[in-house]
């Protein structure tokens, strides 16, 4: 029996990961920058211009969405380790995307190297 992390082993080998080092120039040239965690984890931060369509309804907003139903659309997918965007990944070229890629490391690794995110305002006490 497959194992959540035998399903990321195979669709990383699978879909193109860009390295941290490449990140802010692919996330430059792509069309779409799509964070695929869930609600709360991009409620407290998230890349800068990303949308947010969590995992289990991907699949069903590309296609419901005129503006992404080009096959050639440039996308970049995160998750907070990898592994949800690499499914993201593998799902989005079985639907027939030509240029997906996943971000190696997620927001873990984006944040980690001290990178921009944006978070929302915090009521100030003072």
């Amino acid at each position: 029996m497959k194992t959540a992390h035998d399903l990321v082993a195979t669709a990383k080998s699978r879909v193109q990961e860009v390295a941290l080092a490449d990140a802010e120039q692919a996330i430059r040239n792509a069309d779409v920058l799509v964070d695929v965690r869930e609600a709360d984890e991009y409620a407290a931060g998230h890349l800068t211009g990303a949308a947010h369509m969590s995992r289990g309804m991907l699949e069903f907003k590309f296609s419901a969405n005129p503006a992404l139903e080009s096959r050639d659309l440039k996308v970049v997918l995160y998750c907070k380790t990898s592994g949800r965007a690499a499914l993201a990944a593998a799902a989005l070229q079985d639907m027939g995307y030509l240029n997906v890629q996943s971000l190696a490391g997620g927001y873990d690794a984006w944040t980690a190297a001290g990178k921009p995110v944006t978070k929302p305002d915090t009521p100030s006490f003072e």
